[in-house]
């Protein structure tokens, strides 16, 4: 796996939001489609860390690993499992304390070294 991807996946399992800063271009597009359906989206290193600060105090813990990986034409398709515990109650029905475990892929493309798009399918 290429190090900027594996050192912010790292990152993103501690809950470090400043690490995984890091490893990503200034100009990143994070894309998070259910179902096959776009549902969020942030263009900019600004908005992503307003999503990923947002989203620290949804989980107790979360972990994402990493099963196996390909790179086709430049963009690299990685198997990952998720599993996270939830902090708080939210409207659709998740109590906090619920744990939560799934399959999905994550996608990325480096620029310059550095991850400028992360994709999130489950």
């Amino acid at each position: 796996m290429h190090a900027p991807i594996s050192r912010y996946l790292d990152a993103y399992n501690r809950l470090d939001v400043d690490a995984m800063l890091q490893f990503l271009h200034p100009e990143v597009v994070f894309e998070n489609y259910a179902n096959g359906e776009l549902n969020t989206r942030t263009d900019g290193i600004a908005s992503f860390r307003e999503l990923a600060e947002h989203s620290l105090g949804l989980f107790l813990r979360r972990r994402q690993t990493l099963l196996e990986h390909a790179e086709v034409d430049g963009l690299i398709q990685a198997e990952i499992d998720f599993e996270g515990v939830f902090a708080v109650d939210l409207p659709n029905g998740i109590r906090a304390g619920q744990e939560i475990k799934l399959r999905g892929r994550s996608d990325f493309r480096l620029q310059d070294g550095l991850i400028i798009y992360v994709g999130d399918h489950c």
